[in-house]
């Protein structure tokens, strides 16, 4: 069965950068599972699944303007070191998690003061040409309920 809207897919993927660092894998987890044409993942992963199936291997290189967009260079905040949450001590480098009003948000810290951090509120992949190694595992229909919410339930997706 190919990738088509509105069925569920379940794949593993490791992600290179520029320069072919493995900066994320799947493998030895569970496979990822999303509703395809429902922006689950970023929009040029998405496009390079589509009509693919089951054991179907592949490369993808995808473009910031398909990922995570472009850097902003005024995206750097300073922000109480007590609304950083994931540690107890920061180090330039370290990602941290604040809440926004849109909801939890990471960001990067770039400097750490007594009581005030600098924060770089770029997603850390922003800027950045990835290359996806995609393993596609499975594809079927999405049940009513998983098109009514927009995602996968179960396994890989929304419990």
């Amino acid at each position: 069965m190919p990738i088509e809207k509105n069925q569920v897919v379940l794949f593993h993927y490791s992600v290179r950068d520029e320069q072919g660092n493995v900066v994320e894998d799947s493998r030895g987890g569970e496979p990822n599972a999303y509703l395809h044409g429902h922006g689950g993942i970023i929009r040029g992963l998405e496009e390079a699944l589509e009509g693919r199936e089951p054991g179907d291997t592949f490369s993808a290189t995808v473009t910031p303007d398909k990922a995570y967009g472009p850097r902003k260079a005024d995206a750097v905040q300073r922000v109480p070191i007590k609304h950083l949450m994931g540690a107890k001590r920061w180090k330039p480098g370290m990602i941290a998690q604040v809440q926004t009003e849109q909801g939890p948000r990471h960001v990067v810290v770039t400097k750490v003061g007594h009581k005030f951090a600098d924060v770089d509120t770029n997603h850390p992949m922003a800027g950045r040409t990835l290359t996806f190694d995609i393993e596609i595992i499975d594809v079927r229909a999405a049940d009513p309920e998983e098109l009514a919410h927009g995602h996968v339930h179960g396994p890989g997706g929304h419990h």
